[in-house]
C-alpha cells in the first residue's frame, strides 16, 4: 500500500461553529477536544490517504487474494467432498461476498473512519468496530503461524542449493517411517526386480491406505514433530518459535511507522502468483492421475450438501477470502478519495479474488491426483485434510517441476510468503487505525511504540500454536475463532444500517460518492437476501454444533467449552458497547441517532449536501432530529453537485 497524501486538519466553518465532522464521537470522550469551546479542533495528526485510484485497486487485490485462496481454499474443499463445496460457495459469493463486500468498502469510504468510528450512523451498534478490532486480533493470532510454516519450507529451499534435492523429495531421511512410499519405490515394487527384503523394507505389500507420501511425512514428522492429540501439546519447537520471531519482526519493521510501500510493488505482488500457479498447473496436468483429481474437485458429491457445516465453511470462507466483517475493507477503503468509484473496484476485486480462489484449486487437486495415482489410493485418502494440506500437496508438486526444482520451491514460498504478509499487513493496520482512531493523541504519535507492543503480544499468544500439538490448537481458532463472529458482525451492520439508520439514507450516501443510484440488486441482497441467507448458516451450524477434527480424529469434549470461549470473546463488544451506549444516550431512539459529527470526514465533500447543515447544531438535542431537519436537501439534485 501507499499512503502518502495527508486529509486536512479539522477547522471550523465560517459561521464560526464548530466542524463536527472533524470532532470525535463526543465532546466528553474526545481527549483532543475542549468542551464547549466554539472553533474547537481535535489536535491529533491528518489521517493519511492514497497516493491514486490505482492504488487502492491494486492493493486490495493484493490483500484479498491471500494465503485464504491458496491454502484455506483446497483444503475446505477436500475436506467438504471437492465439487460439493463449490455449489455453495457460488452461491455465498454472489448472494452475500459481492453485497457485504461493497457495503463495507462504500462505508469506510464515505465517513474516511476505521471500524470503530465508521459505525457512528448507528451508535448503538459501534460494538461491531471493536468486535471486528477482537476477529483480527484472533484471526492474525494463528495467521501468522501459516506464514511461520511458509518461513521453514522457504527456509529448508534455500539450504537444499547445494544439494539441488529438496528434502521431502523422498524417503531416505530420518524422520521417514516403513509407511512412506515415493515414487522410486513405487516403481521398485512393480517391477520383477523386487526381492522379498526390499518388500519388507519398502512396504511394498502394504495396503494403499497404510502408505504416506515423503512430502506428508516431512510435514508431520520433521516440521510439526506432530502430537497425538490436543492434549498432548508437549514443548515449543525451537525453529519454529524463531521464525515466528522473524515474521513478526517483519510486520513490526514493515508497519512501525505506517504503510509505505511503492506502488509500483503491487504490480508484481498482484501477478506473480498467477505466474507460478499456472506453471504448476501445467505440470500438474500432463502427471499421471491428474484428471482424477480434477474430477474431484468439480463432481459434487450431493449427499455433502445435506451437511449444513458444509454451508457454513463456504460462508466463512468468503468472509476469510474476502476479508469481509473483520475490518480490513473498512479501514483500507476509509485512507480512499471520496469521490472514486466503489463499485468497480468490488466487482474487480471479488471476481478476481473467487477467480484465484478456484484456479488454486484446479492446481493442488491436479497433484493430489497424481498423489492418489502414485500412492494407488482414492483421491479424498490422499493425505489429511486439515490446515496443512497445502503444505503437503504444493511442496509434493514442486518435487514434479523437473530441473531446477529447488529454484521454483524457493520462488513459490516467497510468494507464499509476499501474500500472508500482505494479509497481515491490512489485519494489523486495521488494529492500529482502530486504536488510533479511539485514541488519535496517544496512538498517533507513538505508533511505533504501540506496534512494537502489539506484535510482542501476538507472538507470546502464537506461541502454544508452535509446539508439537500447536496444528491442533490452529484447528480450533480456524474453526471458532472467527466463523461464527463473522456470521454476526455481517448480519447485524446489513440489517441496522438499512433497517435502522435507513437503506435510503445508506443509498443516498453511496449516491454522493460514486454519482450514480444503487440497483435494486444491492438493496435487496443488503436487506433481506445476504441477511436471511447467512442467519440460516449460523443457526442452522449452531443446532448442528460439530466438534473439531483432524486426520479424521474428533477433538475431546472439553474443546467445546474453548470454542464457546473464543465465540463469546469475539461478539462480546455488539451487546455490552449497545447497553453502554444505550445508558449513555438515554434510551434506545437516542441511541440509535448518529452522532455529531457523522458524514463525509472533509468540508469539501459536504458542501451542498444534507450534512452542510450539520455544523450549524450547538447542541446534541437539536441535532438529534436530523435528517428530518435537513428532508428538504435529501431529494434535491444539489445534494450531489
Amino acid at each position: 500500500m501507499s499512503i502518502v497524501k495527508k486529509l486536512p486538519p479539522s477547522n471550523t466553518g465560517k459561521t464560526g461553529k464548530v466542524n463536527y465532522a472533524d470532532s470525535m464521537e463526543s465532546e466528553q470522550s474526545d481527549p483532543s477536544y475542549i468542551a464547549g469551546s466554539v472553533g474547537a479542533k481535535p489536535t491529533a495528526a491528518p489521517r493519511d490517504s492514497w497516493g491514486n485510484k490505482i492504488e487502492f485497486l491494486l492493493s486490495m487485490i493484493g490483500y484479498a487474494v491471500g494465503l485464504g485462496n491458496i491454502w484455506r481454499f483446497p483444503y475446505l474443499c477436500y475436506r467438504n467432498g471437492g465439487g460439493a463445496f463449490l455449489i455453495p460457495y457460488l452461491i455465498c459469493l454472489f448472494l452475500c461476498g459481492l453485497p457485504i463486500f461493497f457495503f463495507e468498502v462504500a462505508l469506510g469510504q464515505f465517513c474516511s473512519q476505521g471500524p470503530v468510528k465508521a459505525f457512528n450512523g448507528v451508535p448503538i451498534v459501534k460494538g461491531l468496530g471493536y468486535t471486528m478490532v477482537v476477529i483480527s486480533l484472533l484471526i492474525g493470532c494463528y495467521y501468522n503461524i501459516i506464514i511461520t510454516y511458509t518461513l521453514r519450507y522457504l527456509f529448508d529451499s534455500v539450504s537444499s542449493i547445494a544439494s539441488g534435492q529438496l528434502p521431502w523429495e523422498n524417503c531416505e531421511n530420518d524422520w521417514n517411517t516403513p509407511k512412506c512410499m515415493d515414487v522410486k519405490r513405487l516403481e521398485l515394487c512393480a517391477s520383477n526386480n523386487a526381492t522379498e527384503i526390499d518388500a519388507l523394507l519398502f512396504n511394498c505389500t502394504g495396503t494403499a491406505t497404510s502408505r504416506e507420501s515423503p512430502s506428508e511425512q516431512y510435514w508431520k514428522y520433521n516440521v510439526l514433530e506432530q502430537s497425538e492429540s490436543i492434549g498432548d501439546i508437549s514443548y515449543l519447537k525451537p525453529d519454529l518459535v524463531l521464525f515466528l520471531a522473524i515474521a513478526y519482526f517483519i510486520l513490526f519493521v514493515s508497519l512501525a511507522k505506517g504503510i509505505q510501500s511503492s506502488g509500483k510493488a503491487v504490480y508484481v505482488t498482484s501477478t506473480f502468483p498467477y505466474i507460478v500457479l499456472t506453471i504448476l498447473l501445467c505440470v500438474g496436468l500432463s502427471k499421471p492421475g491428474s484428471g482424477k483429481g480434477i474430477a474431484y474437485f468439480v463432481t459434487p458429491k450431493w449427499e455433502k450438501l445435506k451437511d449444513i457445516n458444509v454451508w457454513k465453511d463456504a460462508a466463512t470462507q468468503i468472509f476469510y477470502s474476502l476479508s469481509a466483517s473483520w475490518g480490513g475493507l473498512i479501514t483500507l477503503s476509509s485512507y480512499n478519495q471520496f469521490n472514486n468509484n466503489i463499485l468497480r473496484d468490488t466487482m474487480v476485486v471479488v471476481l478476481a479474488n473467487s477467480a484465484t480462489s478456484i484456479f488454486a484449486g484446479f492446481t493442488i487437486f491436479s497433484f493430489l491426483g497424481y498423489m492418489a495415482h502414485v500412492l494407488g489410493v482414492d483421491v479424498d485418502a490422499v493425505a489429511s485434510d486439515g490446515p496443512g494440506l497445502a503444505f503437503v500437496a504444493y511442496p509434493e508438486a514442486l518435487t514434479q517441476v523437473g530441473s531446477g526444482a529447488v529454484y521454483w520451491s524457493i520462488l513459490f514460498f516467497a510468494m507464499l510468503l509476499s501474500l500472508g504478509l500482505s494479509t497481515m499487513f491490512a489485519t494489523l493496520q486495521t488494529i492500529i487505525t482502530c486504536c488510533s482512531d479511539a485514541f488519535p493523541k496517544t496512538i498517533r504519535k507513538h505508533q511505533m511504540v504501540f506496534t512494537g507492543v502489539l506484535c510482542v503480544i501476538l507472538f507470546i499468544a502464537g506461541l502454544p500454536m508452535v509446539t508439537n500439538g500447536g496444528i491442533y490448537i490452529l484447528t480450533l481458532f480456524d474453526d471458532f475463532a472467527g466463523t461464527y463472529a463473522l456470521l454476526v458482525v455481517s448480519i447485524t451492520e446489513m440489517l441496522v444500517v438499512t433497517w435502522v439508520y435507513g437503506i435510503e439514507n445508506f443509498c443516498l450516501d453511496i449516491k454522493l460518492m460514486i454519482k450514480k443510484d444503487v440497483s435494486v440488486y444491492w438493496r435487496i441482497c443488503w436487506q433481506y437476501v445476504s441477511p436471511a441467507l447467512l442467519s440460516f448458516v449460523l443457526f442452522a451450524t449452531m443446532f448442528q454444533w460439530k466438534r473439531s477434527e483432524l486426520d479424521g480424529v474428533v477433538f475431546p469434549q472439553w474443546t467445546n467449552a474453548v470454542a464457546a470461549v473464543l465465540i463469546i470473546i469475539s461478539i462480546a463488544f455488539i451487546p455490552i458497547m449497545a447497553i453502554h451506549h444505550v445508558v449513555k444516550k438515554g434510551g434506545v431512539k437516542a441511541a440509535c441517532k448518529p452522532t455529531t459529527h457523522w458524514g463525509p470526514l472533509l468540508d469539501e465533500n459536504r458542501i451542498g449536501t444534507r450534512y452542510e447543515e450539520r455544523r450549524n447544531f450547538e447542541s446534541l438535542s437539536d441535532f438529534r432530529e436530523w435528517p428530518r431537519s435537513g428532508q428538504h436537501l435529501l431529494d434535491s439534485s444539489a445534494s450531489f453537485q
